[in-house]
């Protein structure tokens, strides 16, 4: 094999393991699917697709562990999104090595956040609250491996700065 053919092959390999690097989005039920697709909305700023499923570690434990099987070979981070008990993040965090951040849909029920932040010892989802915040927290996870993603994260950053800035400057 020529040295063309293995950079072909190995660019490829680097294009496929970019492209399974994703977030699965993983609700405990249909009521939470508009804070979800708003997670998933938020994640295009940064170039990340997201996958959303439906799965309650009360009621549909085996559907969960099914769920997490099928992404054991790929690059992902599991964003939870469950509200009144939150079982569904420990659970996931629980039966995977993967990154899982807990994004419960607190809204005005500020108590559905207290089973988000209390876990098990070896049980440790992370907590980010806010769709746009969520993403942020899963392209940083991403840009620690891809560089792309890192930089759509420092020109977040930059954005952000330069809001603040020219708000200054308005009232100032």
């Amino acid at each position: 094999m020529r040295n063309s053919e293995k950079s072909k092959i190995v660019e490829s390999e680097k294009v496929r393991e970019v492209l399974s690097m994703r977030a699965v989005i993983l609700m405990g039920s249909k009521v939470d699917l508009n804070f979800c697709r708003e997670i998933a909305d938020k994640l295009k700023i940064f170039g990340i697709e997201s996958d959303l499923r439906i799965a309650s570690a009360h009621k549909t434990p085996e559907h969960v562990l099914e769920i997490l099987k099928s992404y054991e070979d790929e690059e992902v981070v599991f964003v939870t999104v469950a509200g009144r008990s939150n079982a569904l993040s420990g659970f996931v965090d629980a039966n995977t090595t993967k990154p899982v951040i807990a994004s419960p849909p607190i809204g005005d029920k500020w108590i559905d956040l207290f089973s988000s932040i209390r876990m098990p010892s070896g049980v440790a989802p992370m907590l980010v609250l806010e769709a746009e915040n969520v993403a942020l927290a899963v392209a940083k996870i991403f840009a620690i491996r891809e560089e792309r993603i890192r930089n759509a994260v420092k020109e977040y950053q930059k954005r952000k700065k330069d809001e603040i800035l020219k708000s200054d400057k308005e009232v100032g």
